[in-house]
């Protein structure tokens, strides 16, 4: 568990920082001559896979964590047959993320390339390129689940960083961090009680 879970789940919003920040650095050295405005143009179309590329990234991690506690849950209740999900619960898992996505997403995005950084296209194509990046590799290379939202939150810092460091809100990302490690505490505590309760 900890060398499956709990360390790629530490490690990647680690990896994340890191290389949204040399994509970023990489990106400005490449195109220091160029003309900002095409750049930017350039970049915004570049961004239509640079964003297709990350949503693949958040379905090969988020949706399998779902997919694999309804696949335990039928192998426990003796519904399910072997590791294998099956195609209603593959369908249902990506619905109900297209509809999450389709719901909240955008305030999700306004958090990030808002509030936490000031992002233009150029930004946003080396923070969804690190972010997909590290996704793809956990799930393929390494097989270790990680959270989609932390791995591009940190991208994003790095990225912002190339700027100047204080041109990332450390305030509000602090306040993101924070979340996410009172999240796991916080459910090993409530999960008792609601067992209790229920």
């Amino acid at each position: 568990m900890i060398d499956k879970v709990l360390i790629p789940m530490v490690i990647s919003p680690l990896v994340g920082l890191v290389l949204g920040y040399l994509v970023m650095t990489a990106m400005l050295w490449a195109f220091r001559r160029g003309n900002a405005h095409k750049v930017r143009r350039g970049f915004r179309h570049a961004q239509i896979a640079s964003a297709a590329a990350l949503a693949l990234g958040h379905g090969l991690q988020d949706a399998q964590k779902s997919m694999g506690v309804i696949v335990l849950a039928l192998a426990v209740t003796g519904v399910g047959h072997g590791h294998t999900a099956p195609l209603w619960v593959v369908l249902s898992c990506a619905a109900a993320m297209a509809l999450g996505s389709y719901s909240g997403g955008l305030r999700v995005v306004r958090t990030l390339g808002r509030r936490v950084f000031p992002m233009t296209p150029p930004h946003g194509f080396a923070a969804e390129l690190s972010g997909a990046t590290v996704l793809y590799v956990t799930a393929f290379a390494w097989a270790a689940p990680i959270s989609t939202t932390h791995v591009i939150t940190t991208a994003i810092m790095g990225v912002g960083a190339t700027r100047r460091p204080s041109a990332v809100r450390w305030g509000i990302a602090g306040d993101i961090v924070t979340g996410w490690v009172l999240t796991l505490p916080a459910a090993i505590v409530h999960w008792p009680a609601s067992l209790a309760l229920g």
